[in-house]
């Protein structure tokens, strides 16, 4: 499966929330999953139950210094199906060349 999340922490002192956001992207990059980050989601690629259990875990590193964490999710979930992350991608750059 792919997920795209985004997770940010509200109710803190700072109206920025990278250097909280860089604490959830390590936690996905420390996963060895394949992964890609942009300004506005981090991708993941995996089997359902490892995927959750890092999107889980980033959310708890913020929950530790946030009163309240906001998640946005999205998946595709496609049994049988590897190397997503980057061949959808290829997929759509092969129509763009022509």
């Amino acid at each position: 499966m792919l997920v795209a999340f985004s997770v940010a922490p509200h109710g803190g002192e700072s109206d920025s929330v990278a250097e909280a956001v860089a604490r959830a992207v390590k936690v996905v990059r420390d996963s060895g999953l394949p992964n890609r980050t942009s300004a506005m989601f981090t991708e993941i690629e995996g089997e359902w139950d490892e995927v959750m259990a890092v999107v889980k875990k980033a959310v708890q590193v913020l929950e530790a210094d946030a009163p309240r964490v906001s998640l946005v999710l999205k998946a595709d979930i496609r049994p049988g199906h590897t190397g997503q992350i980057t061949a959808k991608v290829e997929r759509v750059e092969r129509y763009l060349a022509d």
